[in-house]
């Protein structure tokens, strides 16, 4: 029972809370100086919020060189949702992220996506020498 009643109370403080402009979107982190709005930019790319999504990830892109938010940039811009689709422009962002050293590992993962960008020749030449050592260098 006292869980119930607690449960009533926080849900009536929560629902009588007043919601103004774009305090609960995605639009809210676009001009945040904290780093974790980094993974807000997946979540609104995910739930269809294209425009916040590229604003949080070039901001992310700018201010850290976020390697996370350059692999996310660069699906959006492969698969041309939301964006007009520019292979060349994802392909770079995942070479610059590949070259990097992030501590969390996504420099791994750009590795990978840059290695097969070069294998198959998406927004670059076709190198297959090339997308080998990339591919070998993302399981580093």
């Amino acid at each position: 029972m006292k869980k119930m009643a607690a449960l009533f109370i926080c849900s009536n403080i929560i629902f009588s809370l007043p919601l103004s402009g774009n305090e609960l979107s995605y639009t809210s982190y676009i001009d945040s100086n904290k780093r974790i709005k980094c993974m807000y930019g997946y979540a609104a790319e995910k739930t269809g919020d294209h425009q916040a999504a590229i604003q949080i990830f070039e901001d992310c892109i700018s201010r850290w060189n976020d390697v996370y938010s350059m692999i996310w940039l660069a699906q959006i811009y492969e698969t041309g949702i939301g964006v007009t689709q520019d292979y060349e422009y994802a392909t770079n962002l995942l070479k610059r992220g590949a070259q990097l050293n992030d501590e969390v590992g996504y420099s791994s993962l750009a590795r990978y996506h840059y290695g097969v960008a070069l294998f198959e020749g998406r927004g670059i030449k076709a190198d297959p020498d090339a997308a080998k050592i990339w591919l070998e260098k993302a399981l580093t």
